[in-house]
């Protein structure tokens, strides 16, 4: 049956437990077909389990429409009821009837997860409901993604001896070490993995001969440059830098690392966070300015040094509008004052980067050489792709050897994003030869169904052993070639080898778990699991201790720019557990409305508005939103805002990290309380 079901011999052996019943993780390289196992083992599943009901989890939405066009439909619809849901689509909001109306339903982990917590009929989904949950890209079952929260749901039930649970079934290209250096370490990792999913982790052993020969491995070079042996636009930024430290008044013991460094980054980012805490603008103030010029610094490192120079243009583009006092006036001033010397620094032939001219030569090896090559450029940042692309096509020797090329990023609803429909157009342009270069970040290491390439470039990518692991998947065509361009011994290098190590650490401590005895195994799985919901508990309790220290009417939200109070903890609703709006009328004294919110989906039950702004300063505060085409509400964004309590102002990154409860919002309360004339 799996061979007529076009199984090879390597994945029928490792459905072989799946199909019997058994809550397996599924470990194949990409490319290696770990969506096709899945399916058949849904489909064994199916044919045997009375009221049988799948659940396919994703971790990015394009995967919900992939997986269920190219794999799940294609052999399972014309047979049982299949439906994807995503984000994109409103059954979403009614999870618990699309479960009840189908055998097998895809979808993302959070859709399943807010399921899995909402009380209202038509939309609750309890696991008991489920009989095999697949779980895709399983290795980020970890700390607080989706997929962990709803395998804490499962092991909750598990301990409490709660028997009607579904099977689980986990897919993965590596889980990885967990930054662990030792065997010992890695396999306590492997375990960790193997608890949070309840399963057992399954390698080809007999076939794997064939799947080496399936998938083979790319031949990796390392494409090795020298540092510039002059660089005038980094020297003169590095001074500019030092002179704004010196406008500056440090914290006591404060130490600022090498300019140009992410080190560095780190340390801007928390003299920043000293300046909310301590209300000092300066200090601030000058923190965001010195991390756009590291900022430079590092574009100037990776890419051409007129991007470097074309992010600060950009930057003070728009720093007009706040410039309202002596710090912004010299920030702003130094930058006008050296302009000109360094767009003329940026622009000068010695500031060519060698980087780029080694990332050209391994372009023109391959596609001079091969007329019918595919390639991806992995690298760090969507500002990195487009400044890519931009260069290849005002390159000629690039453009004579072929080469047509197409940035692909991460969908999402910001102005930088791609929409899911962009994404799929370059795909479908890419396997369709009218392009043969792709510019990626990282959303193209894992799940798109993307061709086998020749070529994988990485490409000032600082990144750990399961996404090398991942892109290098991407080169599986014959001959093909997996290319590490960075600077000689730099951090990319000794990161790429070490990778190398704990790819090798990763099979060795898997192959160290598989060999315990299944008693063995069961018992350090049941101490992992009773350990990690402790842990969940008592975390759980500390977080809503800290919650009730402060009251949320005794909470101030200061403009995070101006330190101006503008409201108070308790102006602060939850919308559709989604959305921190502000319900206090009197908050649109503080700020200033400008050009409408545009976004490019639309959405049940609201609608976007118009920016809004500090009134003080201009600092962007967020944007007002339509409810039910009836409530105007200023939608908040905490990083914004200080959020000062007795102790004092502090930065908050998240709105769940605010130090007080915020209560859901009341739309017939808050229409009784600001439109009870029309109720009367």
């Amino acid at each position: 049956m799996a061979s007529e079901f076009g199984l090879y011999n390597y994945q029928q052996e490792v459905t072989e437990r799946a199909v019997q019943g058994e809550n397996v993780i599924i470990w194949l390289p990409t490319g290696g077909g770990k969506t096709r196992a899945a399916v058949y083992v849904a489909m064994k599943h199916l044919e045997t389990t009375p009221n049988a009901k799948v659940v396919v989890q994703v971790n990015m939405v394009h995967l919900v429409d992939q997986h269920f066009n190219n794999e799940f439909g294609r052999h399972l619809g014309s047979k049982y009821r299949l439906k994807a849901v995503s984000g994109e689509c409103d059954e979403k909001d009614f999870f618990g009837k699309v479960m009840k109306a189908t055998d097998l339903v895809i979808c993302t982990a959070q859709i399943l997860h807010n399921a899995l917590m909402n009380e209202e009929e038509g939309k609750h989904v309890e696991l008991s409901d489920i009989t095999l949950l697949i779980i895709d890209e399983c290795h980020h079952a970890h700390k607080e993604h989706p997929y962990n929260q709803i395998m804490r749901i499962y092991v909750e039930k598990k301990l409490r001896g709660e028997k009607r649970l579904p099977q689980i079934l986990g897919l993965t290209a590596s889980p990885g070490t967990g930054n662990a250096k030792s065997l010992e370490r890695a396999v306590d990792h492997v375990l960790e993995v193997c608890a949070n999913l309840d399963s057992a982790i399954v390698k080809s052993e007999i076939y794997a001969p064939e799947l080496k020969k399936k998938v083979p491995r790319p031949v990796k070079t390392f494409a090795l440059v020298d540092k510039r042996l002059e660089d005038l636009f980094e020297d003169h930024l590095k001074r500019m830098m030092q002179q704004i430290h010196e406008f500056m008044v440090f914290p006591v013991n404060f130490r600022l690392r090498e300019t140009g460094t992410q080190e560095y980054e780190a340390d801007v980012v928390e003299l920043e966070k000293c300046g909310v805490r301590n209300k000092n603008s300066l200090l601030r103030k000058c923190a965001l300015h010195l991390r756009e010029y590291n900022d430079a610094l590092l574009i100037n490192d990776e890419l051409r040094t007129i991007d470097a120079y074309q992010t600060l243009e950009d930057f003070y583009g728009t720093k007009h509008l706040t410039a309202i006092d002596g710090t912004d006036i010299f920030l702003l001033g130094m930058f006008q004052e050296n302009k000109v010397e360094l767009k003329q620094l940026a622009t000068d032939p010695r500031s060519v980067n060698p980087k780029m001219v080694k990332l050209e030569s391994t372009l023109l090896e391959q596609f001079s050489s091969n007329g019918d090559s595919k390639g991806i450029i992995f690298c760090k940042t969507r500002k990195s792709t487009h400044c890519l692309n931009n260069w290849i096509y005002s390159n000629g020797p690039l453009l004579a050897a072929g080469i047509v090329a197409a940035v692909l990023t991460g969908a999402g609803n910001g102005s930088t994003y791609m929409t899911l429909r962009e994404q799929k157009d370059i795909i479908k342009n890419f396997r369709e030869d009218r392009l043969n270069l792709l510019i990626a970040t990282s959303v193209a290491e894992e799940g798109l169904d993307i061709p086998e390439c020749n070529l994988v470039v990485r490409y000032g990518l600082l990144t750990n052993e399961i996404a090398q692991q991942q892109a290098s998947g991407r080169a599986r065509a014959t001959d093909s070639v997996y290319a590490v361009v960075t600077r000689r011994g730099g951090r990319e290098e000794r990161r790429e080898r070490l990778n190398d190590y704990l790819e090798g650490l990763t099979s060795e401590a898997i192959a160290k778990v598989q060999e315990m005895s299944p008693d063995t195994f069961r018992t350090k799985i049941l101490e992992l699991q009773k350990i990690a919901v402790r842990t969940k508990l008592l975390k759980e309790r500390t977080k809503m201790e800290k919650k009730m220290r402060n009251s949320a009417s005794s909470t101030q939200l200061l403009c995070r720019n101006c330190f101006r109070p503008v409201a108070t903890g308790s102006d602060i609703k939850l919308v559709d557990n989604a959305h921190y709006v502000n319900v206090n009328p009197d908050f649109q004294r503080h700020y200033a409305a400008g050009e409408t919110m545009h976004l490019p989906k639309s959405f049940e039950d609201w609608e976007p508005g118009r920016r809004i702004r500090c009134k003080e300063c201009k600092h962007e505060w967020g944007y007002e939103m339509k409810y039910r085409k009836v409530a105007l509400l200023p939608n908040l964004a905490i990083k914004s805002f200080a959020v000062e309590t007795a102790g004092g102002p502090m930065p908050v990154k998240q709105w769940k990290g605010v130090p007080f409860l915020v209560e859901p919002f009341d739309f017939v309360n808050y229409c009784d309380e600001n439109h009870s004339d029309l109720f009367d």
